[in-house]
């Protein structure tokens, strides 16, 4: 069989490994009743995200992304892409043209856009370790790779949020890396996969430039073997950023300067760099010797860097350098995914050990090959990835998404060695080694440990959570009743802004965005003054509604903050008498005041 026919044989074969991990994940998930669909579980980005394809469907501008019902009268503009909203538009628009059943079309879109993302991730991962390691990585991979991904969330029935996409796009751009010097064509894929994450969302940006960086050096230390790919991954990334910039930014906008989205400053950098770094191996007196590889290089380093400072320092800055100190305090600093690890050591111990684990273990395995000589270009892609995600990680726990995905490459490669030992020579000590392999590289298995520790040395009476009732405000039943009133603005909490757009026809001031200063402010200002500021906000902002969800974080947060407030005075009973509670809310999860008018 021919290099080529094997190439084509091995991902046939990998596709459909891919095809069966999603499968099964689609059945786990189909057991359980898609639980996402009926209960959100709080995520506001995935309920927005919806809210977003409907508008665009409604016949919203490509250009406008303004999100009119939430913020002060006027909204206030997403800084999230229109590129993932199209592809889950695409799908609702096939699928309700097929059945004539729009509500159907958008389940249908919730489960098959998460699960088609979950396949092609895994599908990179497979191809990445079995090019890092052999065949024997690839069972590992799928194994470990298909329980790394359904734990960390993001590919459940539901989510619509950008960041599947942004891992699937990273992965995808590192296993082409890894295959190209034997696939010419994964080279420009690859820098198109790069552009295209960042396009989609500015948290990729640490791994875009370790793949950029990464990139280079190869090609600094490797001129003749790294030239061609360095060229066509930089002719990719800047080739994708200037399509992206032309049909994403109206012309109109084509000068301002969006530090949180794909905007000015993202082209330039990427096209600088992309068609710096395809000159650079495309000149031969510029990659001649290795010596002028690095100061080519260093220059393009150079400019890079003076362009930023000189044009875009703000976006140098902290991404929540400007926040509001009230909105840092009761908004930023509660988010799950922007903990620190040393926070989340604190709060959760076991998240913290089926966050982090896995990582950890992966580069100290990358570490021990490097002590050992024998180097790679691969090693070098996956250790650089997989140290920056760890980095990010330690930053922020959402940057432990990616971490644990990259880890799956070394882990699965070790675990492919003990089970060639195991098989070689039978014995009690390399079964036992390989079957400890296998037990460290999944998450779950210390997430379920650290939990079982936790447990046991709880002290102190046991709750149990009663599964009939919503006290959180998450579920889609519990807001029936607001969904069936005539629309208008609802004053709530940010936690319980998303859900009343995706389930109801009204409007909102708060949202958990960092894009909705004055809406989330004002909502701050109501709940947190007195009775008669929040009387005033009323009047003056057309509020028809007040929304009361006693057990969501949130208000309990902002009731302990201000126990002379208006909120905290709603939590104890104290109605003023300018609202009228809704008799059929009385009760329930989510109250519902109504505004008397006149009053």
């Amino acid at each position: 069989m021919s290099i080529a026919k094997d190439g084509t044989s091995t991902w046939r074969f990998d596709i459909a490994l891919a095809l069966l991990a999603t499968l099964g994940f689609l059945a786990v998930n189909a057991c359980a009743g898609f639980p996402a669909l009926i209960d959100a579980g709080g995520d506001n980005d995935n309920l927005l995200r919806l809210v977003e394809v409907r508008d665009l469907l409604a016949g919203q501008g490509w250009f406008d992304l303004h999100q009119y019902r939430m913020g002060l009268e006027g909204g206030f503009v997403m800084h999230w892409s229109r590129l993932v909203d199209a592809s889950i538009a695409a799908i609702v628009l096939a699928v309700s043209n097929l059945t004539g059943n729009t509500a159907l079309a958008e389940n249908v879109a919730q489960v098959a856009w998460p699960a088609l993302l979950f396949g092609l991730t895994m599908v990179f991962i497979v191809r990445a370790a079995r090019s890092f390691a052999g065949n024997g990585a690839v069972l590992p991979a799928i194994v470990v790779g298909a329980a790394a991904l359904y734990f960390i969330g993001i590919f459940a029935p539901g989510a619509l949020d950008h960041h599947n996409v942004q891992l699937m796009l990273t992965v995808a751009s590192l296993s082409l890396l890894i295959e190209a010097p034997a696939h010419r064509s994964a080279t420009f894929l690859a820098g198109l996969c790069a552009g295209l994450t960042l396009a989609v969302g500015m948290e990729t940006a640490p791994y875009v430039a370790a793949i950029g960086v990464c990139v280079a050096a190869l090609f600094v230390f490797d001129g003749s073997g790294e030239k061609l790919i360095a060229r066509d991954f930089g002719l990719g990334l800047a080739g994708v950023a200037a399509l992206v910039f032309v049909t994403t930014i109206p012309i109109s906008a084509w000068g301002q300067v969006e530090c949180d989205a794909f905007s000015t400053v993202q082209f330039v950098v990427a096209a600088l760099a992309g068609i710096g770094l395809a000159a650079t191996a495309s000149i031969e007196a510029a990659g001649r010797t290795r010596g002028r590889r690095l100061i080519s290089l260093g220059l393009l380093g150079i400019v890079l860097g003076t362009v930023l400072l000189s044009l875009f320092p703000q976006c140098l800055a902290s991404p929540y350098v400007g926040l509001d100190p009230r909105l840092k305090m009761l908004w930023l600093d509660h988010i799950d995914e922007a903990q620190s690890l040393f926070q989340l050591a604190t709060r959760d111990p076991a998240e913290l050990a089926a966050r982090y684990v896995t990582p950890l273990v992966a580069i100290v395995l990358m570490a021990l090959r490097l002590g050992r000589g024998g180097w790679r270009r691969q090693d070098s892609l996956v250790a650089a990835l997989l140290v920056v995600a760890f980095l990010v990680s330690v930053w922020q726990v959402r940057g432990s998404t990616f971490s644990i995905a990259f880890a799956v490459i070394p882990l699965a490669a070790w675990i492919a060695k003990w089970r060639q030992r195991a098989e070689a020579s039978p014995s009690r000590s390399s079964v036992l080694r390989m079957a400890a392999a296998w037990l460290i590289s999944v998450n779950s298995i210390w997430s379920g440990a650290a939990e079982a520790a936790a447990a046991a040395l709880e002290t102190g009476a046991k709750t149990t959570k009663n599964a009939g009732v919503d006290p959180s405000c998450h579920a889609k039943a519990t807001f029936a009743a607001l969904g069936r009133m005539p629309g208008t603005t609802v004053l709530a909490v940010s936690n319980l802004g998303s859900p009343i757009l995706v389930y109801s026809r009204h409007r909102v001031f708060a949202g958990p965005y960092h894009r909705n200063v004055a809406g989330d402010l004002l909502a701050l200002d109501a709940f947190l003054g007195s009775e008669a500021q929040a009387r005033s906000i009323a009047r003056d902002d057309h509020v028809g509604l007040v929304a009361l969800c006693r057990g969501n974080p949130e208000s309990q947060l902002l009731a302990f903050t201000a126990p002379d407030g208006f909120l905290a005075g709603l939590m104890r009973g104290s109605v003023p008498e300018w609202l009228e509670p809704i008799a059929e809310t009385r009760g329930a999860a989510l109250e519902l005041y109504r505004v008397r008018p006149n009053r």
